[in-house]
């Protein structure tokens, strides 16, 4: 039998548009400022005048210096500074082109470096600003013209890959900066890893990242790559090389084409050439083939000298605190939400930071504190509502030391009960330093890497009780981190040169020394009187390393320095030009501050987006407010189940606790079955509701709950014979109340091994006429017989009312396989079973690389009953067993893409169409923009 062929197509057009950002984050008491210049307006809360200013005046002095290497097109953006999350990261997007900092520094100095945290976001994002400015040209530009900004970010990410978009900004905050990440060791851990471990990874690989294998991300790849280009073929290479590409010059691989015509070389050749330039560096590295699955270990500590306890992370699970004697592990407890895997133990117990966000506003978020016992794996959270990090314990465990991230930028040592997580004393922090990871030194005196207000670091010890510092190393732009106290010596990693080291300083003499330990970078160490161990990045994750504590045979270094300088890794046009090193050159100078108003440019439409998930067909018109606080659309949709085709404009405005909704919408061509006959109407809808998302997610758990209600005025016109029967113009509400409860999921993790989602809908006519619709929906997640299995029951319910004169419109799951029908009852039950099946690893043409293939068993029943004549109410059933083959891909090098062909039985008639019990169905849940 011939089996018919359909495509689904779930979702499309809208991944390159989506950015980090949150609707409706701030709340409404946050009064906002702004910097007004001609490359940026920065946009920031009151009271951070000075940070606004710094970021302004940066962007305005480097903008017109690093101009020659990228291009002088220069259109305002608009900046927004948050400083309501403990996030350390920022964006530049399109669609809407805007960008956002967030402002709490990360507490790892290797991390991203030490450079003041609004500085290094300056001098590296508005580099996308001049990125996207010029990139704005050919082919990328006419899809501008047609999509607006979304069009131009669909040709842009199709054209120029991400490696070079980051590469290149790192490339510019480390020329325009004494550090960047360009010159730390920790930024090339990952593909030193790789190389170190003899794995020559194909580039669609190390493009596309891996389910199975440890690959690096995009970042270092395009440092490289940049930085290649222009030592080899000066700094006007990238500018010629992207202009072609975003131009479509050559139209496929128009990036491949124009390297290939300004350096000579072909891509495959030149991307070779660029890594061989950074791995010749390491050439004297000894080679370790680790074949193992990926597992990373990290912090350890020890119990005693047969007993470490670390984190565990692996792709299939999460990240575990284990507890590891004489080589054997045991799990203590699953880690809750944490920005990072940091802990710290003493006297039997363990305390981090978790990750808690604010019940409404998106925006702000907090780091509490939790305790653990390790014996018993009991678990407590001893602050909330607080920002603590890098939270340490005293040697008898009764008290904590945390970093105190102020959101206006203040930064304070806290001590805190570490039973209750009461504040003892807040160390006053006079010479306004950055502190990261302290510890006990004893019990008058902390210890802590700390940075200046250049982005310079030092260690420290400082005086409880009265704050005095006393810096037991000279300031550098060497990074340093992860001191650990053992007698009088304290333990550290810090950058020198190629390498980042462990050195050891007495702070009785005051002697510094390096434990001179060879080969790859060396972190978090760990210390008792017979051992020393530390964590070292190899391709398969982190790992811990011990030998014997042999302090008397390291070797003093003088001047208490650490030796070397950061490198240059033999990039010698990081300093060719007047934009080398001109960042610390830029003295803080006031700007002119305004008031930024709130209702500023709300109809702000800048892309025409196409959406397609069925059974909804979309085009819309999409807006969004710089503020994100409103957000307004026009559209026009094609309902496949019923055939409608819907215009409308919907508008959100979400700086309030309950969002406000409303708009308007014009329905041609409903449909519905009367008297056994298929009839069909207008319908036309105003409508206006309130709704409220709120986020309960904390400790292990993603937890999330939205009620939301509107009110609509509708009016139906009906074919000409049934005008009289049924015109109506009418009221009615539409409450919906959304809740979802999920586990963390682990990177091979097709679902959540335990959660559950419900949607109770609930539409009723509330003038004019009688009608009633209940829609309930649910989803358990189950682990199944192997880690990454799962099993998902689905059920769904559906109820018009007996007398009800209208139809709504109905999201009912019907079994797979079946016409969908809007009928008076309906009943559900479903389960899949999904699994992996393989991980190819393999691409194809540099264009389509295949990550997983896996595949879903389903069963589905539908039991609906319907009204077959005026008065006769009949049942039938509409059962279906099949399955999926899915294939999660990534497209053009970055794009992820999931598709499959789905085959179902249908083990009853199809009532309502079809072709036959064997239905073949493409499945296209993707996303192009």
């Amino acid at each position: 039998m011939r089996k018919p062929i359909k495509f689904i197509v779930p979702l499309l057009f809208v991944g390159a548009v989506a950015q980090a950002q949150v609707f409706g984050g701030n709340p409404p008491s946050i009064k906002w400022r702004q910097v007004n210049t001609p490359a940026a307006k920065v946009i920031f809360p009151a009271g951070m005048d000075s940070i606004g200013s710094r970021v302004a005046d940066i962007i305005s002095r480097i903008n017109p210096a690093v101009q020659p290497t990228i291009g002088y097109k220069q259109k305002q953006i608009s900046i927004l500074l948050q400083n309501q999350t403990t996030i350390s990261n920022a964006y530049v997007g399109l669609a809407p082109f805007r960008s956002e900092f967030y402002l709490t520094p990360d507490q790892n100095s290797f991390e991203i470096g030490t450079l003041p945290w609004a500085d290094q976001l300056a001098i590296h994002e508005f580099r996308h600003v001049q990125q996207y400015n010029n990139f704005d040209v050919g082919l990328s530009k006419a899809l501008h013209v047609v999509f607006g900004q979304g069009g131009q970010a669909l040709g842009n990410d199709l054209s120029i890959p991400n490696w070079f978009f980051e590469g290149d900004a790192v490339f510019n905050e480390t020329h325009v900066s004494r550090q960047g990440r360009g010159r730390i060791p920790y930024f090339f851990n990952g593909y030193r890893a790789l190389w170190d471990a003899g794995k020559n990874y194909s580039w669609m690989k190390l493009r596309n990242g891996s389910l199975i294998d440890y690959v690096p991300d995009w970042y270092p790849m395009g440092y490289m790559m940049v930085a290649y280009g222009r030592e080899k073929y000066g700094d006007a290479f990238w500018k010629n090389v992207t202009h072609d590409a975003a131009s479509y010059r050559g139209l496929f691989y128009p990036m491949q084409k124009a390297i290939k015509r300004y350096s000579g070389q072909d891509f495959d050749q030149f991307t070779k050439a660029g890594f061989d330039h950074f791995k010749s560096i390491y050439y004297k590295d000894e080679h370790i083939v680790d074949n193992s699955p990926y597992e990373s270990q990290e912090y350890p500590v020890f119990a005693d000298d047969s007993t470490l306890i670390y984190v565990k992370t692996t792709f299939k699970n999460l990240s575990e605190f284990i507890i590891n004697h004489n080589g054997i592990e045991r799990k203590i407890v699953t880690r809750a939400l944490s920005l990072n895997n940091y802990f710290d133990y003493a006297n039997g117990k363990i305390v981090y930071g978790s990750v808690r966000p604010d019940l409404r506003w998106g925006y702000r978020d907090y780091n509490e504190l939790r305790l653990l016992d390790v014996n018993t794996g009991k678990e407590i959270t001893i602050t909330h509502h607080t920002k603590y990090f890098s939270p340490s314990l005293s040697k008898d465990g009764k008290n904590i030391v945390a970093v105190k991230v102020d959101p206006y930028g203040a930064n304070q040592l806290n001590i805190l009960n570490a039973a209750d997580g009461k504040l003892i004393v807040s160390i006053p922090n006079r010479e306004n330093l950055f502190y990261t990871y302290p510890k006990f030194y004893s019990d008058t005196q902390v210890i802590a890497a700390v940075r200046d207000r250049q982005g310079k670091v030092s260690l420290a010890l400082v005086d409880i009780a009265t704050g005095r510092v006393k810096y037991q190393l000279p300031f550098s732009y060497q990074p340093i981190a992860f001191p650990a106290v053992y007698g009088n010596m304290v333990y550290f990693s810090a950058s020198s040169g190629i390498n980042d080291r462990l050195f050891a300083m007495n702070v009785a003499t005051g002697r510094l020394y390096t434990t001179n330990q060879t080969g790859l970078n060396r972190y978090q160490p760990a210390v008792t009187n017979n051992k020393l161990a530390w964590v070292e990045f190899t391709a398969t994750g982190y790992k811990i390393r011990q030998v014997a504590n042999t302090p008397d045979k390291w070797a003093a270094l003088p001047g208490n320095k650490i030796p070397g300088r950061l490198a240059s890794f033999n990039i010698s046009s990081l300093a060719k030009d007047s934009a080398t090193n001109l960042l610390p050159d830029i003295p803080n100078k006031p700007m002119p501050v305004t008031r930024y108003n709130k209702a500023y440019h709300l109809f702000n439409f800048h892309s025409l987006t196409p959406d397609f998930s069925d059974p909804n067909y979309t085009v819309t018109l999409e807006g969004d407010n710089v503020l994100n606080t409103f957000q307004s659309q026009v559209l026009f949709n094609y309902n496949r189940d019923e055939g409608y085709k819907e215009f409308g404009f919907d508008a959100a405005y979400g700086a309030l606790f309950p969002f406000i909704t409303g708009g308007v919408d014009y329905t041609l061509d409903r449909r519905a079955v009367y008297q056994n006959t298929q009839v069909y109407w207008n319908e036309s809808d105003v409508h206006a509701g309130l709704q409220v998302p709120l986020n309960f997610s904390a400790g292990r758990n993603i937890t999330g709950l939205t009620v939301a209600s509107s009110i609509h005025f509708a009016a139906t016109s009906f074919q000409q014979t049934l005008q009289k029967i049924f015109n109506k113009s009418y009221a009615y509400l539409n409450n919906t109340v959304s809740f979802s409860n999920f586990i963390q999921q682990a990177r091979q993790n097709i679902y959540p091994r335990f959660g559950e989602s419900i949607t109770f809908n609930y539409k009723v006519a509330v003038s004019s006429l009688t009608a009633t619709q209940t829609l309930v929906t649910g989803t358990l997640y189950l682990p199944g017989l192997a880690t990454n299995h799962n099993l998902l029951i689905n059920v769904a319910q559906h109820q018009k009312g007996q007398e009800n004169v209208i139809s709504f419109s109905n999201d009912f799951p019907f079994s797979r396989g079946y016409t969908a029908e809007n009928l008076h009852e309906l009943q559900k039950i479903g389960a899949d079973y999904h699994f992996p099946i393989v991980y190819p690893d393999a691409g194809i043409a540099n264009t389509i690389y295949l990550m997983r293939i896996r595949g879903d068993l389903f069963f589905d029943y539908t039991h609906a009953r319907y009204f077959y004549t005026r008065t006769e109410l009949i049942g039938s059933d509409f059962r279906s067993v099949g399955g999926t083959l899915y294939f999660d891909t990534k497209w053009f090098n970055q794009q992820p893409l999931t598709f499959g062909v789905r085959y179902s039985h249908l083990l009853d008639r199809d009532l309502f169409g079809g072709a036959g019990p064997n239905v073949v169905e493409i499945v296209l849940p993707v996303t192009f923009f």
